[in-house]
């Protein structure tokens, strides 16, 4: 029987190219992360830095306003120690500047109580003496409306309210004007149109329903009646910059709605001439506070 003969196994010569390859990529990783530290972002590093002190220590140290995507020059360091790149002061300048600024703040906010207190006690004066002279007008220019209790006038703190009840002047469930009420609109509106004073006109509704393809609810109808009112002012020449239309339905009666004398009360139209040291939210807050109370006591 014929023996086999044994073959000699081969032996690989290249094996070194493995460990070779993986060194390669070792050191091209390497100098691709030295290369990106060597180019520092001020701006992200110091963002960094204050977010990981402001998460372990609370208060973040940096003081200049930080710019994202800043980079580092080095301009400035040769600067003295006592002021930043941004020009701000800090050490002990910082400090004599500060006890400056605070005698000098101290002195003034002594010496002046008394002139504020009475410059204010002034404009408050000028305020009630202007709101009064406006309810005179109104109510001279208006005295059969009022006669009538159709019309109404009342003084708040916040200025001065006239109150139109909508039998006069709409349609039920309709926002156009009736004929009739021309001639009383125009009449107030040659009133209010020389007072400097900004005005909002409110439209207010009863409580029923109201659902049709032009008003779906009574916020719909209320704002459309006061936006009726806000055209015919500007159409007689008054400023549209200084009115505001505002739709306030259901939502702020001034008596009960079980009633129709209560449900008559509450649809009205607004006109609310605010003195200038009172915003409109402040106002519609006051009224609001007003109405609840109200409705309370008669209840």
């Amino acid at each position: 029987m014929a023996r086999r003969t044994r073959h000699e196994e081969h032996q690989n010569h290249e094996a070194w190219a493995i460990p070779y390859g993986d060194l390669v990529t070792l050191l091209l990783a390497f100098f691709v992360v030295m290369y990106s530290i060597s180019t520092v972002n001020e701006g992200k590093y110091r963002a960094v830095s204050d977010a990981l002190n402001a998460a372990f220590k609370g208060t973040p140290r940096t003081i200049d306003p930080v710019e994202i995507g800043q980079s580092h020059s080095g301009a400035g360091a040769g600067h003295g120690a006592s002021m930043t790149q941004n020009g701000l002061i800090i050490g002990k300048e910082a400090e004599l500047i500060t006890q400056k600024t605070l005698a000098t703040n101290t002195a003034d906010s002594s010496a002046k109580p008394n002139e504020q207190h009475e410059s204010a006690s002034s404009s408050s004066s000028v305020t009630i003496s202007a709101m009064d002279e406006v309810i005179n007008k109104v109510e001279s220019s208006m005295a059969a409306l009022i006669e009538q209790q159709q019309l109404l006038v009342t003084r708040h703190p916040y200025g001065v309210e006239i109150e139109l009840r909508t039998d006069i002047l709409f349609p039920s469930g309709s926002a156009t004007l009736a004929p009739s009420a021309h001639a009383v609109l125009e009449k107030l509106v040659d009133t209010l149109k020389p007072l400097p004073y900004p005005m909002r006109v409110e439209g207010h509704t009863d409580n029923r329903p109201i659902n049709t393809s032009t008003f779906p609810s009574n916020w719909e109808l209320s704002a459309a009646r006061a936006a009726s009112v806000v055209h015919l002012f500007t159409q007689r020449g008054m400023d549209a910059s200084r009115l505001a239309v505002i739709g306030l339905g259901e939502f702020r009666p001034q008596a009960d709605n079980s009633t129709e004398q209560g449900r008559n009360t509450n649809r009205r139209v607004v006109i609310v001439i605010l003195s200038n040291g009172e915003s409109a939210e402040g106002a519609t807050e006051h009224r609001a506070e007003n109405n609840v109370t109200d409705m309370k006591a008669g209840g």
